[in-house]
């Protein structure tokens, strides 16, 4: 695919550039432990001033009572993918592609995302996958340096540990590439996310087109790699997210032990764990543990795991991504408010607490001295409807 970006990496970068003045006021504030009546006035970027009341200052925005929540922290989503990679097999022009990904997130209140790139390549077989981590992220570094963007954009390294070039692909990033996370991928069969092998060649299937044969060769070369790389690879790749700078995750930690397995690897948070059991194990260990909202919004797994509703209401649930639908975001923090019945709660998992997980302490809340980036909600019946997205005060959707 031809692009428009050079292939070095970029050292330097820039957000958004950031608004004078704005004010947002008569609005319901959902803060860290209560919804207060009040304003927000953010400065060159930054909040600058909360005060409570339904006064409206001159120039400010009546909101006339709609909610005032932070903008919402994706850490883990495959939508540049599917931007890039419409169908299979098609590549997409990666300038417009990435521009409309970015687009896309502002529009459902996403102001800062961890675009995941998967790390780890096999080159044999129907069910091939290349490498494009390295040259994607320059690209998509370079659009973020030029201010194409509307948000914030960070990467989210995928390391697949049954792969072929896992090492050699990790070794291409440095520590300036904003590489936040790098995850724990074992998609042996058998294990994780796909115990069940049905549900594996049924997803495979679809996205690659294999025969009955071709699955049966597919799940081969993946315990083949397994067992000639699992373990190399994954602590190549704890090391490497050290280097890089990285918060580390695990993903679909199935049993205690998977767990005790990552908290020894420094594992920061889990992503969507299949068991109550693993999702227990990593309050044990202090790992925060992420869901997807389309679990949640769906009301279970697509793979048949344990549902995220269940861990909300064991107390086991900290984060929740938007996974592969971008606009269930926002909509599963007001699924967990209803749980919960605690609206500061919930929109803390879309926001606080994903900043939290990837030491981020410039965002995530309504706070006097961080970024100014805000959404204006209005609830319609069970449906939060988005009515203004700002990114350090820009208005982006």
């Amino acid at each position: 695919m031809n692009s428009p970006f050079p292939t070095a990496s970029l050292t330097k970068a820039c957000d958004t550039d950031v608004s004078s003045n704005l004010c947002l006021a008569n609005a319901q504030l959902v803060m860290a432990d209560q919804v207060i009546t009040g304003s927000v006035t953010i400065e060159q970027g930054v909040i600058c001033d909360i005060a409570e009341g339904d006064h409206v200052p001159a120039g400010a925005l009546d909101c006339a009572g709609d909610m005032v929540i932070p903008g919402l922290v994706e850490l883990h989503t495959d939508n540049v993918e599917r931007h890039i990679e419409p169908r299979p097999e098609v590549d997409w022009p990666h300038l417009p592609a990435l521009i409309a990904h970015d687009a896309e997130l502002a529009s459902t209140g996403i102001t800062t995302v961890f675009d995941a790139l998967r790390v780890g390549s096999i080159h044999s077989g129907k069910a091939r996958y290349s490498d494009y981590a390295r040259k994607l992220a320059d690209e998509l570094l370079a659009a973020r340096a030029a201010g194409f963007f509307k948000i914030s954009h960070f990467l989210h390294l995928r390391a697949e540990i049954c792969s072929e070039t896992l090492l050699e692909e990790l070794a291409a990033f440095a520590p300036e590439d904003r590489v936040g996370i790098v995850s724990l991928m074992d998609h042996t069969p058998g294990q994780r996310q796909f115990r069940d092998l049905t549900a594996l060649k049924t997803y495979v299937g679809k996205k690659r087109g294999l025969n009955d044969a071709e699955f049966d060769a597919h799940v081969a070369n993946l315990l083949d790699l397994q067992a000639r790389y699992g373990a190399k690879h994954e602590t190549g790749a704890v090391t490497e997210a050290v280097r890089l700078g990285a918060v580390l995750a695990s993903h679909d930690d199935t049993t205690a032990e998977h767990v005790g397995t990552s908290a020894g690897n420094g594992v920061g948070f889990a992503e969507f764990p299949t068991t109550v059991e693993a999702a227990a194990a990593c309050r044990t260990h202090g790992i925060a543990v992420m869901m997807g909202a389309p679990n949640l919004i769906r009301g279970g797994s697509h793979s048949g795991n344990v549902a995220a509703e269940e861990l909300a209401k064991a107390g086991l649930l900290d984060i929740v991504s938007s996974d592969y639908v971008p606009s269930a975001l926002l909509l599963s923090a007001f699924r967990l408010a209803d749980i919960w019945d605690d609206l500061p709660r919930a929109i803390a998992t879309v926001t606080t607490n994903p900043a939290k997980a990837v030491r981020l302490h410039d965002r995530g809340a309504l706070k006097t001295g961080l970024r100014g980036d805000v959404l204006r909600v209005r609830k319609t019946g069970q449906t939060p409807l988005l009515r203004g997205v700002w990114s350090q005060g820009n208005k982006v959707a």
